[in-house]
């Protein structure tokens, strides 16, 4: 039996939902009628320039949400706030790397923006048109964004971890002509070059006819005439008029690459009506959002968490919103706690990952700070383990602050289970229950519910407004992969059970993808990196549980003839797989084989090799392996080391 955490009383008695009854109320009236209960809330929470006819046209798996409506997402984070109080209050809290800050106002992030949205005008950027965004955690990279929604150019932001050669992959994909981006950043005292990687990208790609350059760093970068221009030299004379396109309600918001079952990434595309209403409610109902709170999403913008909790959900909300733009550990492993004291942070949401990381660090340096301006906790990427979840409670928590387990994916757009913290007593390591509109599952591979505390395949089975559309450029790889396992819901791929009380708890997902981290990577596009390299004739990548990371990168690889030093070339490999894909998927463990496990058609057997990594040993089903031997030697190196 799990111990039952409720909210103080304080907090319960203030909150935006207050007590079980209102939750269940809630959820009852967005059961009943789904429709209704969405249409209200775009009506009260979201500004149309016209108005929608209809709430939802549902023709499985393809949503329309509020058809007919027209709207606009950077409207929505900030001009519709300059009609109230709001004009005076800081929208961004930013923080560098090395010290440096800025506060920027509702009133003075519109004026950057509108100036952002004419340059882009000026170089004859459109509706309709794509751009990448490749920056580092500056508030030009929000300002890149909301520039981007106010003229209806569809973005997709690339994280500044990732290599040159996944860069030039996603541009490729969604046809982008224009690249917004800077020279560098800083990432734990060290300049992290982009504007480098950006061009080396750019040699295969040549329909970029744009490449904006905002100067962080102010290393010297080689600029392209004609194609190349800094932000600072356009930004100059633009006007600071520019008002916002009536964009359809379905219009194409963003696109984000997350890996797949396969090597190449998808575009989960999201549009702009539903998501602007869906991560706005979340605000309130998870976040438990007042209008004094300072709140701090410390996940990069590069990532889904970014764009739904750092940017869109907490501006269109009306939030004070923190941007810190380096590493938690530098200079010390106390910098998160000392910016919680020093902006009297109230909601710091944040990632298992990094809580297991810092509690490795020792209780002392959260214990330096003051942290009692902290009234709610978050932790988003992965399910978080009871003990990380204990020690975030009593130690950043003080043991009176609420901890919101949310679990949600990059296809969903915002939050589906996590608990109202005004309603909904935490079980450590249990995301809870469902958000209002969201009707979850439990199922066997056969579509049947397999019923309380018992696993199975995690499953939505009504549409939510901020849920994935499509996969950019492929309607068909998208009902394969979400929507084919049971006909009409949506399949998560995340393993779940349900326990006797209702709660949900997410063990992890059941395809080939790792978390590391929090992020998703796909084994294909590791295997794929590597068998690139010269020296590699076969590789099989498989995730090994991590006490930090949570799973991290073990690759089993077989080498073409030749004469090579396995510690030279597992060194060489592990760099080689941080170039092709980014130093997040660095392996953390490559073994060398003469063979790998294979059934007799040929189909490696991964299944086995995740055995070998995780206890040492193989007990499941072997008897379609063609060479048992194999398995056999792997068990005896792992036993070796």
């Amino acid at each position: 039996m799990s111990s039952i955490y409720p909210s103080p009383e304080e907090f319960v008695r203030r909150a935006n939902v207050s007590g079980m009854a209102a939750y269940e109320e809630l959820y009852r009236r967005a059961a009943q009628d789904p429709e209704a209960f969405w249409g209200a809330l775009a009506e009260k929470e979201v500004h149309w320039f016209e108005k929608f006819h209809t709430v939802l046209e549902w023709k499985a798996p393809f949503a329309k949400w509020f058809v007919g409506g027209k709207t606009n997402a950077s409207y929505n984070c900030i001009d519709r706030h300059l009609e109230t109080p709001r004009k005076n209050k800081v929208a961004i809290l930013w923080e560098g790397e090395p010290g440096d800050q800025r506060a920027i106002t509702y009133q003075e992030l519109h004026r950057l923006v509108c100036r952002f949205a004419n340059v882009l005008k000026s170089r004859g950027y459109k509706a309709g048109d794509r751009a990448i965004v490749y920056m580092p955690m500056v508030p030009e990279l929000p300002i890149a964004l909301l520039a981007c929604a106010r003229l209806g150019v569809t973005h997709s932001v690339v994280f500044g971890g990732f290599s040159a050669e996944a860069l030039k992959a996603r541009i490729q994909d969604l046809g982008a002509t224009l690249v917004i981006t800077a020279d560098g950043g800083y990432r734990r005292g060290k300049e992290v070059r982009l504007k480098d990687a950006v061009d080396e990208a750019l040699r295969e790609c040549p329909d970029v006819s744009n490449v904006i350059v905002y100067q962080r760093t102010g290393s010297e970068v080689v600029m392209q005439a004609d194609r190349d221009h800094w932000w600072h030299h356009l930004d100059e004379g633009a006007s600071e008029d520019c008002p916002a396109e009536p964009l359809d309600s379905e219009h194409p918001l963003y696109v984000l690459y997350t890996s797949g079952t396969t090597g190449k990434p998808k575009g989960i595309l999201h549009t702009t009506g539903g998501y602007v209403l869906y991560t706005t409610m979340t605000m309130k109902w998870v976040f438990d959002l007042k209008e004094e709170d300072t709140y701090w999403c410390s996940a990069d913008i590069g990532w889904v968490t970014g764009h739904s909790y750092i940017v869109y959900g907490p501006l269109a909300a009306g939030a004070t919103s923190v941007i810190y733009e380096g590493a938690p550990d530098y200079p010390a492993f106390d910098r998160w706690w000392r910016i919680v004291e020093k902006y009297r942070v109230n909601i710091f949401y944040t990632s298992p990952t990094a809580i297991r990381a810092l509690i490795r660090q020792g209780d002392h340096w959260p214990a330096k700070h003051d942290l009692s301006s902290l009234r709610l906790l978050g932790s988003v990427g992965e399910p978080i383990n009871p003990a990380a979840w204990e020690w975030y409670h009593r130690v950043i928590g003080g043991g009176r602050c609420p901890i919101v387990d949310t679990w949600w994916q990059t296809e969903t757009g915002g939050i589906l289970i996590a608990p109202l913290p005004g309603a909904i007593p935490q079980k450590p390591g249990s995301g809870t229950m469902p958000l209002p509109g969201v009707v979850p599952d439990i199922i066997d591979l056969a579509g049947n519910p397999v019923g309380r505390d018992k696993e199975g395949y995690l499953i939505i089975r009504k549409p939510w407004p901020s849920m994935i559309r499509t996969i950019w450029g492929d309607p068909e790889r998208y009902k394969e992969q979400y929507w084919s396992k049971v006909p009409g819901v949506y399949f998560t791929g995340d393993a779940a059970r349900c326990d006797s009380d209702g709660y949900y708890w997410v063990l992890g997902r059941v395809d080939d993808v790792m978390n590391v981290s929090g992020h998703r990577l796909s084994t294909m596009e590791v295997e794929s990196a590597l068998v690139r390299h010269p020296a590699v004739a076969e590789a099989a990548v498989v995730g090994k549980p991590h006490e930090i990371t949570g799973q991290a990168v073990c690759c089993f690889v077989t080498l073409k003839k030749g004469d090579f030093s396995h510690e030279t070339l597992g060194k060489e490999l592990r760099q080689w797989v941080a170039h092709e894909i980014g130093a997040f998927a660095r392996p953390e463990e490559i073994r060398f084989s003469d063979s790998l496990p294979k059934t007799r058609s040929g189909k490696i057997m991964r299944r086995l090799l995740r055995e070998i990594v995780t206890s040492n040993s193989v007990s499941g089903d072997v008897t379609t392996l063609e060479d048992l031997s194999v398995i056999t030697k792997l068990a005896a190196q792992q036993d070796d080391e």
